[in-house]
């Protein structure tokens, strides 16, 4: 337990003496500034995504989710529950019981 708990304060020494003397490592990087990318500006002109595409129909608006779903019927838990008892019951039974 003495050598483990040694070995890991040495492994923290190490770590420590090494991050003190080696200094951040962004030292010597410097990051260009881009400072017109957060400035106002005019908005691009609209542009037509189906070009000349003719006999194309758009609709606008949005359709309920009731509509368009598929229907899901799910059998309530408890219908479930009982048919399994139901099969429970109906399976052949053990005719010897072993008791220890």
């Amino acid at each position: 337990m003495k050598t483990s708990l040694f070995l890991l304060l040495f492994l923290c020494a190490t770590v420590a003496l090494g991050q003190s003397i080696g200094g951040p490592v962004t030292q010597g990087l410097q990051f260009a500034s881009h400072a017109d990318h957060a400035s106002a500006h005019e908005m691009a002109a609209s542009q037509d995504l189906w070009g000349s595409a003719s006999g194309v129909h758009i609709e606008h608006g949005e359709l309920p989710l009731w509509e368009v779903a598929p229907k899901i019927h799910e059998t309530p838990l408890g219908d479930v529950a009982r048919a399994q008892k139901k099969e429970h019951e109906a399976v052949k039974k053990a005719k010897v019981v072993w008791q220890n």
